[in-house]
Protein backbone atom coordinates (compact mmCIF):
# COMPACT_ATOMS: atom_id res chain seq x y z
CA UNK A 1 0.00 0.00 0.00
CA UNK A 2 1.07 3.29 -0.99
CA UNK A 3 -0.15 6.98 -1.16
CA UNK A 4 2.94 8.56 -1.58
CA UNK A 5 2.20 9.66 -5.17
CA UNK A 6 -0.04 12.18 -3.62
CA UNK A 7 2.75 13.81 -2.19
CA UNK A 8 5.61 15.79 -2.95
CA UNK A 9 9.06 14.18 -4.65
CA UNK A 10 11.85 15.84 -3.27
CA UNK A 11 14.86 15.63 -5.13
CA UNK A 12 17.71 15.50 -2.56
CA UNK A 13 21.08 17.49 -3.30
CA UNK A 14 23.01 14.45 -3.77
CA UNK A 15 24.79 13.35 -6.53
CA UNK A 16 25.54 9.97 -7.91
CA UNK A 17 29.44 10.67 -6.35
CA UNK A 18 28.32 11.80 -2.85
CA UNK A 19 28.21 9.47 0.38
CA UNK A 20 26.31 11.35 2.87
CA UNK A 21 24.52 15.12 3.22
CA UNK A 22 24.11 16.74 6.93
CA UNK A 23 22.44 20.22 7.39
CA UNK A 24 22.36 21.27 10.66
CA UNK A 25 20.50 24.83 11.19
CA UNK A 26 18.16 26.27 14.04
CA UNK A 27 14.50 27.31 12.67
CA UNK A 28 11.79 28.76 14.38
CA UNK A 29 9.03 26.70 11.64
CA UNK A 30 8.65 23.99 9.45
CA UNK A 31 7.55 24.97 5.76
CA UNK A 32 8.27 21.88 3.81
CA UNK A 33 5.64 19.52 2.71
CA UNK A 34 4.85 16.12 3.47
CA UNK A 35 7.02 14.49 0.93
CA UNK A 36 9.12 11.30 0.35
CA UNK A 37 12.65 10.55 -1.44
CA UNK A 38 14.81 7.36 -2.53
CA UNK A 39 17.36 7.82 0.52
CA UNK A 40 17.88 6.87 3.53
CA UNK A 41 17.10 9.89 6.15
CA UNK A 42 18.08 10.12 10.06
CA UNK A 43 15.89 13.19 11.37
CA UNK A 44 16.79 14.81 14.98
CA UNK A 45 15.07 17.59 16.68
CA UNK A 46 15.51 19.22 19.88
CA UNK A 47 12.97 21.62 21.32
CA UNK A 48 10.49 21.14 19.38
CA UNK A 49 7.57 20.00 21.64
CA UNK A 50 4.36 20.13 20.19
CA UNK A 51 5.31 19.76 16.71
CA UNK A 52 3.42 17.02 14.60
CA UNK A 53 5.42 14.36 12.67
CA UNK A 54 4.10 12.63 9.85
CA UNK A 55 5.53 9.49 8.43
CA UNK A 56 3.51 7.34 6.31
CA UNK A 57 -0.19 6.59 8.36
CA UNK A 58 1.26 7.81 12.04
CA UNK A 59 0.26 11.10 13.11
CA UNK A 60 1.93 12.38 16.88
CA UNK A 61 3.15 15.13 18.25
CA UNK A 62 6.80 15.20 19.26
CA UNK A 63 8.35 15.59 22.30
CA UNK A 64 10.73 18.32 23.07
CA UNK A 65 13.59 15.90 21.28
CA UNK A 66 13.38 12.67 19.11
CA UNK A 67 15.62 10.96 16.61
CA UNK A 68 14.29 9.07 13.94
CA UNK A 69 15.25 6.50 10.99
CA UNK A 70 12.51 7.08 7.35
CA UNK A 71 13.24 4.47 4.72
CA UNK A 72 13.15 5.02 0.77
CA UNK A 73 10.30 6.58 -0.30
CA UNK A 74 8.19 6.72 2.89
CA UNK A 75 6.51 10.10 2.77
CA UNK A 76 7.59 12.16 5.98
CA UNK A 77 7.01 15.39 7.00
CA UNK A 78 6.87 17.85 10.56
CA UNK A 79 4.39 20.48 10.98
CA UNK A 80 4.79 23.31 13.85
CA UNK A 81 1.66 22.23 15.00
CA UNK A 82 1.63 23.67 18.67
CA UNK A 83 5.08 24.05 19.32
CA UNK A 84 5.92 27.70 20.27
CA UNK A 85 10.26 27.71 20.31
CA UNK A 86 11.68 29.75 18.14
CA UNK A 87 15.09 27.78 18.31
CA UNK A 88 14.29 24.42 16.92
CA UNK A 89 17.31 22.88 16.45
CA UNK A 90 17.09 20.23 13.50
CA UNK A 91 19.82 17.89 12.33
CA UNK A 92 19.11 15.99 9.32
CA UNK A 93 20.93 13.19 7.57
CA UNK A 94 20.23 11.95 4.10
CA UNK A 95 21.95 8.87 1.83
CA UNK A 96 21.84 7.07 -0.72
CA UNK A 97 19.66 3.74 -0.58
CA UNK A 98 22.56 1.71 -2.66
CA UNK A 99 25.73 3.39 -0.38
CA UNK A 100 25.55 0.24 1.62
CA UNK A 101 25.68 -2.65 -0.82
CA UNK A 102 24.32 -5.97 -0.03
CA UNK A 103 27.77 -7.59 -0.24
CA UNK A 104 28.66 -5.42 2.82
CA UNK A 105 25.48 -5.83 4.33
CA UNK A 106 25.40 -9.42 4.64
CA UNK A 107 28.98 -9.24 6.86
CA UNK A 108 27.80 -10.48 10.28
CA UNK A 109 28.98 -6.85 12.17
CA UNK A 110 26.77 -5.29 10.06
CA UNK A 111 23.31 -7.62 10.23
CA UNK A 112 22.77 -4.75 12.70
CA UNK A 113 22.10 -2.25 10.22
CA UNK A 114 20.83 -4.38 7.59
CA UNK A 115 17.89 -5.30 9.73
CA UNK A 116 17.22 -1.70 10.94
CA UNK A 117 17.50 -0.71 7.48
CA UNK A 118 14.75 -3.26 6.15
CA UNK A 119 12.52 -2.19 9.42
CA UNK A 120 13.03 1.57 8.02
CA UNK A 121 10.21 0.77 5.67
CA UNK A 122 7.58 2.24 8.13
CA UNK A 123 9.85 4.57 9.89
CA UNK A 124 11.91 4.04 12.96
CA UNK A 125 11.39 6.17 16.51
CA UNK A 126 14.33 5.76 18.76
CA UNK A 127 13.94 6.39 22.36
CA UNK A 128 14.11 9.70 23.79
CA UNK A 129 17.02 8.00 26.23
CA UNK A 130 19.06 6.89 22.84
CA UNK A 131 18.35 10.75 21.27
CA UNK A 132 19.70 12.52 24.46
CA UNK A 133 22.56 10.05 24.56
CA UNK A 134 23.61 10.56 20.85
CA UNK A 135 22.66 14.50 20.89
CA UNK A 136 26.21 15.85 21.28
CA UNK A 137 27.75 13.66 18.37
CA UNK A 138 24.72 14.45 15.91
CA UNK A 139 25.88 17.89 17.18
CA UNK A 140 29.63 17.47 16.27
CA UNK A 141 29.08 15.85 13.18
CA UNK A 142 28.70 18.73 10.66
CA UNK A 143 31.75 19.37 11.93
CA UNK A 144 33.80 16.45 11.56
CA UNK A 145 36.02 16.35 7.60
CA UNK A 146 37.01 13.22 5.52
CA UNK A 147 37.35 9.85 6.83
CA UNK A 148 36.04 10.72 10.17
CA UNK A 149 33.31 12.16 8.87
CA UNK A 150 32.09 8.69 7.13
CA UNK A 151 32.98 6.83 10.25
CA UNK A 152 31.12 8.46 12.62
CA UNK A 153 27.94 8.48 10.53
CA UNK A 154 29.02 4.57 10.33
CA UNK A 155 29.01 4.39 13.97
CA UNK A 156 26.16 6.09 14.72
CA UNK A 157 24.12 3.69 12.36
CA UNK A 158 25.02 1.22 14.13
CA UNK A 159 24.88 2.27 17.78
CA UNK A 160 21.23 2.99 16.06
CA UNK A 161 20.76 -0.28 14.79
CA UNK A 162 21.68 -1.95 18.29
CA UNK A 163 19.76 0.42 20.65
CA UNK A 164 16.56 -0.35 22.83
CA UNK A 165 13.11 0.74 22.68
CA UNK A 166 13.03 1.37 18.89
CA UNK A 167 9.21 2.01 17.79
CA UNK A 168 7.80 1.06 14.08
CA UNK A 169 5.97 4.34 13.25
CA UNK A 170 3.67 3.56 10.25
CA UNK A 171 1.23 0.44 9.89
CA UNK A 172 2.19 -0.30 5.73
CA UNK A 173 5.53 -1.07 3.68
CA UNK A 174 6.25 1.22 0.42
CA UNK A 175 5.14 -0.88 -3.11
CA UNK A 176 8.91 0.15 -4.47
CA UNK A 177 7.29 -1.16 -7.78
CA UNK A 178 5.62 2.37 -7.93
CA UNK A 179 8.51 4.79 -7.65
CA UNK A 180 10.88 5.58 -10.14
CA UNK A 181 13.62 3.28 -9.69
CA UNK A 182 13.45 0.36 -12.01
CA UNK A 183 15.08 0.39 -14.91
CA UNK A 184 13.69 3.08 -17.41
CA UNK A 185 13.43 5.88 -14.72
CA UNK A 186 16.70 4.99 -13.63
CA UNK A 187 18.37 5.95 -17.13
CA UNK A 188 16.33 8.76 -17.30
CA UNK A 189 17.89 10.10 -13.75
CA UNK A 190 20.93 8.77 -14.59
CA UNK A 191 20.74 11.03 -17.92
CA UNK A 192 19.01 14.08 -16.47
CA UNK A 193 21.81 13.80 -13.69
CA UNK A 194 24.58 14.10 -16.13
CA UNK A 195 23.19 16.68 -18.45
CA UNK A 196 21.05 19.01 -16.15
CA UNK A 197 22.92 21.96 -17.16
CA UNK A 198 23.02 21.04 -20.70
CA UNK A 199 19.36 21.94 -23.15
CA UNK A 200 17.35 19.14 -22.62
CA UNK A 201 14.54 18.25 -24.66
CA UNK A 202 11.69 15.78 -24.14
CA UNK A 203 12.97 14.11 -27.91
CA UNK A 204 16.37 13.42 -25.80
CA UNK A 205 14.64 12.19 -23.08
CA UNK A 206 12.29 9.41 -24.77
CA UNK A 207 15.53 8.37 -26.81
CA UNK A 208 17.30 7.55 -23.64
CA UNK A 209 13.98 5.84 -22.45
CA UNK A 210 13.48 3.74 -26.16
CA UNK A 211 9.89 5.73 -25.90
CA UNK A 212 7.45 8.02 -28.31
CA UNK A 213 7.45 11.54 -27.11
CA UNK A 214 4.14 11.12 -26.40
CA UNK A 215 4.16 7.69 -23.91
CA UNK A 216 7.42 9.20 -22.77
CA UNK A 217 4.88 12.32 -21.31
CA UNK A 218 2.19 9.97 -19.73
CA UNK A 219 5.18 7.65 -18.33
CA UNK A 220 7.11 10.95 -16.59
CA UNK A 221 3.48 12.28 -15.48
CA UNK A 222 2.94 8.65 -13.86
CA UNK A 223 5.85 8.17 -11.89
CA UNK A 224 6.79 11.75 -10.62
CA UNK A 225 3.45 13.23 -10.98
CA UNK A 226 5.10 16.08 -13.13
CA UNK A 227 5.37 17.37 -16.69
CA UNK A 228 9.22 16.36 -17.78
CA UNK A 229 9.64 20.07 -18.14
CA UNK A 230 9.02 20.25 -14.15
CA UNK A 231 10.91 17.29 -13.66
CA UNK A 232 14.06 18.60 -15.11
CA UNK A 233 13.50 21.76 -13.30
CA UNK A 234 13.25 19.90 -9.71
CA UNK A 235 16.94 18.68 -10.31
CA UNK A 236 18.20 21.76 -11.40
CA UNK A 237 17.08 23.62 -8.91
CA UNK A 238 18.21 20.88 -6.54
CA UNK A 239 21.28 21.82 -7.55
CA UNK A 240 20.99 25.10 -7.36
CA UNK A 241 19.82 25.46 -4.03
CA UNK A 242 23.31 22.89 -2.95
CA UNK A 243 25.28 25.42 -4.42
CA UNK A 244 23.85 28.52 -2.84
CA UNK A 245 24.83 27.64 0.72
CA UNK A 246 27.68 25.33 -0.31
CA UNK A 247 29.69 27.71 -3.11
CA UNK A 248 30.51 31.18 -2.65
CA UNK A 249 28.94 32.45 -5.62
CA UNK A 250 26.75 34.64 -7.03
CA UNK A 251 22.32 33.70 -7.80
CA UNK A 252 22.90 34.39 -11.53
CA UNK A 253 26.24 32.09 -11.59
CA UNK A 254 24.09 29.53 -9.96
CA UNK A 255 21.42 30.09 -11.76
CA UNK A 256 23.56 29.74 -15.41
CA UNK A 257 25.43 26.80 -14.01
CA UNK A 258 22.01 25.02 -12.89
CA UNK A 259 21.22 24.86 -16.72
CA UNK A 260 18.61 28.04 -16.45
CA UNK A 261 19.91 30.55 -19.40
CA UNK A 262 17.41 33.14 -17.95
CA UNK A 263 17.85 34.52 -14.41
CA UNK A 264 14.20 35.79 -14.09
CA UNK A 265 13.34 32.13 -14.90
CA UNK A 266 15.33 31.05 -12.88
CA UNK A 267 14.15 32.65 -9.81
CA UNK A 268 10.62 31.96 -10.83
CA UNK A 269 11.17 28.71 -10.93
CA UNK A 270 13.17 28.28 -7.62
CA UNK A 271 10.31 30.41 -6.09
CA UNK A 272 7.35 27.87 -7.21
CA UNK A 273 9.97 24.70 -6.29
CA UNK A 274 11.42 25.93 -3.07
CA UNK A 275 8.59 28.48 -1.64
CA UNK A 276 11.32 31.32 -1.75
CA UNK A 277 13.81 33.31 -3.39
CA UNK A 278 17.34 31.86 -4.05
CA UNK A 279 18.90 34.84 -1.53
CA UNK A 280 15.90 34.04 1.32
CA UNK A 281 17.23 30.22 0.92
CA UNK A 282 20.46 31.12 1.23
CA UNK A 283 19.60 32.69 4.47
CA UNK A 284 17.59 29.89 5.70
CA UNK A 285 20.30 28.11 5.35
CA UNK A 286 22.87 29.85 6.95
CA UNK A 287 23.80 27.01 9.10
CA UNK A 288 26.27 24.31 8.89
CA UNK A 289 25.56 21.84 6.10
CA UNK A 290 28.21 18.96 4.49
CA UNK A 291 28.06 17.07 1.96
CA UNK A 292 30.96 13.92 1.56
Amino acid sequence: MSNSKNFYREIAPLSSGDSFLVFDRVKDSFDFPVHYHPEFEINFILNGKGVKRVVGDNIEEIDNVELVLIGPNLYHGWELNKCASKKIHEITIQFHNDLFHESLLSRRIMNPIRDMFNRSIHGILFSKKVAEELTPRLVKLSKLDGMDYFLEITSLLYDLANSRNQRLLSTYTVDYDTFDDYDKMKLVYEYVQKHFADKITLEDASNVASMSSISFNRFIKKRTGKTFVNYINDIRIGYAARWLVEKDMSVSEVAFKSGFNNIANFNRSFKAIKKCTPSQYREDFSGLKRIL
